[in-house]
């Protein structure tokens, strides 16, 4: 195969951080209070700011708090598991790398003995068994396993357990079922294109009665603590962080929101997810050497598509091997500038991932199609001569 001519415009690819949205200058960023105390007034309001463009954009109710966290998405969900556990049995969904870290957190350091909810890569545990009567930890969009929860069905109405949803790289995605969750988390820099380094977190009316009337039999740490002297931190909840926040990414926030707002809001930039994946499936039906790796295709990520290698002559390779042909083929086309950081999480089984989140031109998923192909077949075509 002939090296391809069309390139994509922008060859960042990465599950996170993600690329930044279309268009994005340091620019856009001169109005960064940097060198200010995040405790100062006018400060104060950039932070509150993010938080109240949070609940307009993704139409949080009004009675539902909201927090950015220190630590990213995963500090957002620490403090949910180390402050609101404990009150009634636990259940994990563990379908994915992060749930399983989820997992090892409240069974190995909290000691709570969770009922688990197990399924390999690429596919979903048995939704219909999980007991919402119980807090249940839950993961919605598998960055590392290319699958999402395609509903909430199975969430009741009326269940006497909390909802701890890491909706890391689903927000923005996909439209929220606010009255289904009662702890959600994620970070800015997934489908935002945001920064590393900080989260949010929203709780609802359930989960603030919860923080309220439960004490923890450990102690918190001091950065996960949204409680003292058994009264709500307020200004936890008007952009008065537990430590000290990067102004710069805060800036940079705040442009990625503006520009979801200038695009017509989530509903916009979740068909620009679904558009871009759309996408990607029409290459891959077209190729014979790829598949996703989730069988389900209801079930496939909008934002992380997770592929496997289907050709014979991959297969027949070792674990290690594989690894070591996948990361050859991703420096070949970084090289050529037209890929970064393509090659699947290192936990999940040998194959790529692609992000397709809203700040991806679909015509840049259209230009990387041949190129991963010519890739591949150069791989394939060097390692089969040295063999010979």
């Amino acid at each position: 195969m002939n090296k391809p001519t069309i390139k994509p415009q922008g060859s960042c690819f990465s599950s996170g951080p993600c690329a930044k949205r279309p268009g994005w200058s340091w620019e856009n960023l001169k109005g960064a209070m940097l060198g200010r105390s995040h405790r100062a007034g006018d400060v104060k309001k950039k932070l509150k700011e993010v938080i109240d463009l949070h609940r307009e954009l993704l139409a949080i109710p009004a009675d539902y708090r909201i927090a950015i966290t220190p630590a990213s998405d995963t500090g957002a969900v620490e403090a949910a598991l180390w402050t609101l556990l404990g009150a009634r049995p636990v259940e994990v969904l563990a379908w994915e790398a992060f749930g399983g870290e989820w997992l090892t957190d409240i069974a190995d350091e909290l000691k709570l003995n969770p009922t688990v909810h197990k399924a390999a890569y690429g596919e979903l545990p048995d939704l219909s068994k999980v007991n919402t009567d119980n807090d249940v930890v839950f993961t919605w969009n598998g960055t590392t396993s290319g699958v999402r929860i395609p509903n909430t069905d199975w969430i009741k109405d009326d269940r006497k357990g909390l909802t701890i949803c890491d909706a890391t790289s689903a927000i923005f995605a996909y439209k929220m079922d606010w009255n289904k969750f009662d702890v959600t988390t994620w970070s800015w820099q997934k489908v935002l294109g945001g920064e590393a380094a900080h989260g949010m977190i929203v709780l609802s009316p359930r989960a603030v009665e919860r923080l309220l009337t439960h004490k923890t039999p450990w102690p918190v740490p001091r950065i996960f603590r949204m409680v003292n002297k058994g009264k709500l931190l307020e200004g936890y909840f008007e952009g008065d962080t537990l430590n000290t926040p990067s102004m710069m990414a805060v800036e940079d926030c705040l442009d990625a929101l503006k520009w979801v707002q200038g695009l017509g809001g989530q509903a916009a930039v979740q068909k620009r997810c679904e558009k871009n994946l759309a996408a990607l499936k029409k290459w891959v039906n077209e190729t014979h050497w790829i598949d996703f790796l989730p069988q389900d295709h209801t079930a496939l990520s909008h934002t992380s598509p997770c592929l496997k290698i289907s050709d014979p002559w991959f297969e027949a390779q070792d674990t290690d091997r594989k690894q070591e042909l996948l990361k050859a083929m991703a420096k070949l086309l970084s090289t050529e500038k037209v890929a970064y950081d393509i090659v699947g999480h290192r936990s999940a089984p040998a194959g790529l991932r692609i992000w397709c989140g809203g700040t991806i031109e679909t015509s840049d998923i259209e230009a990387l199609g041949p190129w991963l192909e010519w890739a591949f077949l150069e791989i394939k075509k060097q390692n089969q001569a040295q063999a010979a």
